[in-house]
């Protein structure tokens, strides 16, 4: 492993022979519409990494859904990690996601602490398209803003960019300055490569992502395009961090793997539109993990 960044190609992780990566994947689980840990497993796992779940919260269904019930799993967490110590687990990774509270941060924190070797991944899920996610608070938000400081990568879309940095949200459709100055905030906050994720000129088929690492080309973006599809689905954030990690452990650079997420996106969301009640059930990945597995060749 190595967190020397020289380039935005970067390795940050280099596979040890036959060795298996370990990382510990901190999301919720949810029963029905496709995220989350049901994402994060079987995409991580395709790419020879053994997943550790973390869960933060045990959902009916995702949020979308008018109706649905949420379990807030923060009580049992400290207990969960006491477990792993006793066992003498390692990690090679920490890999959070959707949170259940507030004190959920300091649970991600005490990860860190107790494996200092591990990377830390973060994407901060809170909100898109300017707003909230109904079970997110402001004291949430506030706590998140503490897991920017020593991310390794760190992969907020606009909305979550405007709520770690407190620049005002703008839409999608922004230009590359206004990119610019939420990835500085964020470097200066301590992220040390930052992914701003699903910047749509309008009338263009392309989204836009933008890749910049602290002390390499005094963190300019870079900007990496995939296609644009004509429809929204819940899940394609979680799949592109997913993806996104799968590819770090499996050696790849950091632009290869912005890359890789968004082709591999793209890919499950036209699957996905050929499925009975696409809009809600989530991404329909599960066709393309052999694209994650061929990472490895």
């Amino acid at each position: 492993m190595s967190n020397q960044i020289t380039s935005q190609d970067s390795v940050l992780f280099e596979r040890q022979g036959a060795v298996i990566p370990r990382v510990a994947a901190v999301h919720d689980m949810c029963g029905y519409g496709k995220c989350s840990l049901g994402i994060a497993i079987p995409v991580l796992s395709a790419a020879g990494v053994d997943v550790c779940p973390v869960p933060t919260a045990l959902f009916s269904a995702h949020t979308k859904f008018p109706v649905f019930y949420m379990h807030d799993t923060t009580e049992m967490l400290n207990d969960y990690l006491d477990a792993w110590q006793k066992e003498g687990i390692d990690l090679d990774g920490v890999y959070s996601g959707f949170l259940g509270s507030a004190e959920q941060v300091a649970v991600i924190k005490r990860l860190y602490r107790e494996y200092p070797r591990a990377l830390h991944i973060v994407d901060p899920v809170m909100g898109d398209g300017g707003s909230k996610y109904p079970t997110y608070t402001d004291e949430m938000c506030d706590a998140t803003r503490g897991l920017v400081d020593g991310a390794d990568v760190l992969t907020p879309n606009l909305t979550e960019a405007s709520i770690l940095t407190g620049i005002a949200y703008q839409g999608q459709d922004v230009p590359v300055e206004f990119v610019q100055k939420n990835v500085d905030a964020l470097l200066e906050m301590g992220a040390k490569n930052v992914i701003i994720k699903g910047v749509v000129h309008e009338g263009e088929s392309v989204i836009r992502n933008y890749l910049a690492s602290a002390g390499v080309d005094g963190g300019h973006a870079v900007e990496v395009e995939s296609d644009l599809l004509p429809y929204m689905l819940h899940g394609t954030g979680d799949l592109f961090a997913s993806g996104l990690t799968a590819a770090i452990y499996a050696g790849r650079g950091l632009r290869a793997a912005v890359e890789f997420a968004g082709t591999l996106v793209r890919d499950a969301m036209k699957i996905t539109r050929e499925q009975p009640d696409y809009e809600t059930r989530g991404v329909s990945f599960e066709p393309v993990l052999g694209e994650v597995a061929a990472l490895l060749r």
